[in-house]
């Protein structure tokens, strides 16, 4: 059975599964929950990191090097049992090295740390991928995290997600759960995205490009979550149309494309590390005091 460690201070409390190394709740003093809480009848992930890639696959097989291998959608990682690092009051560092099982869906040796930790009303969560092997290793690596929508205290309020470059990024539509091979006009204005439950009937938002560094997930006249992200160029947005949560999922790298290649190293956005290389990728929330 996975095992869950809390870390937590005056301001946050946030409990991580080793299964995936995914938070299971997030939690402030007043008792309100701001993360999903996996009820089934919606969605039973809470916030599952991608790897080693985002997304799907074509007939959820990848090609490495002209060789198939199967790959579910959004990699194997959020399946997978952790072992925990380190762990402090305020943080945990679950790890998952290279296995017997990972290998005959992806050759290569690597090693995948996961890291929450807390400072105040901030909450960091890192990936960091180093690949062990002696070739280059293509991957893929985002974060899931569901969030309560509406926010706590905020029922009945309108949301809203705020670019804070601004920009009005163009939406890439999903075709058979892979990316289209073409751009949408954007659902932003001057930065803002009113949500509404109809936004998602056609699955997720997904921008590839000039959503920035950093936005707002917040209620009208009520609570707001600022988002910063670190190596992570893609941002995608999703829900189930009703479901009482929203995702916000910083991405490096996205689903294949419909009638691309289908070899991970051609993938959108694809990292790719040297033999010995290291790679860091985060979010960071600050929630409301």
């Amino acid at each position: 059975m996975p095992t869950i460690t809390r870390i937590a201070n005056e301001y946050l409390a946030v409990d991580v599964s080793s299964l995936g190394a995914e938070m299971q709740s997030i939690t402030t003093p007043d008792g309100a929950d701001w993360l999903w809480n996996g009820d089934a009848a919606f969605w039973t992930g809470r916030s599952p990191v991608l790897f080693p890639i985002v997304g799907k696959a074509p007939d959820d097989t990848l090609l490495i090097d002209g060789r198939s291998y199967p790959m579910a959608q959004h990699g194997f990682a959020r399946r997978r049992e952790f072992s925990l690092d380190t762990a402090t009051a305020t943080a945990c560092r679950y790890v998952l090295e290279t296995s017997e099982e990972t290998r005959a869906a992806y050759p290569f040796d690597f090693r995948l740390a996961v890291e929450h930790s807390l400072d105040g009303p901030v909450l960091t969560v890192a990936a960091e991928v180093e690949n062990h092997g002696d070739e280059p290793m293509p991957f893929g690596l985002g974060f899931h995290p569901a969030f309560r929508w509406p926010l706590p205290g905020a029922e009945g309020k309108a949301h809203a997600v705020t670019l804070d470059n601004g920009a009005e990024p163009k939406r890439q539509p999903l075709e058979k759960g892979l990316l289209a091979q073409k751009r949408d006009p954007s659902p932003f204005t001057t930065g803002k995205l009113a949500l509404d439950h109809g936004l998602f009937q056609n699955d997720a938002l997904v921008f590839p490009e000039d959503a920035g560094e950093s936005l707002a997930y917040a209620a009208e006249d009520g609570p707001s979550l600022k988002f910063q992200f670190e190596a992570l160029p893609n941002l995608a947005l999703w829900t189930k149309p009703g479901a009482p949560f929203l995702c916000i999922e910083p991405w490096h790298g996205t689903a294949a494309e419909y009638g691309g290649s289908r070899e991970l190293k051609d993938r959108p956005f694809t990292s790719v590390l040297a033999p010995g290389g290291r790679k860091r990728f985060a979010f960071i929330v600050t929630f409301p005091v």
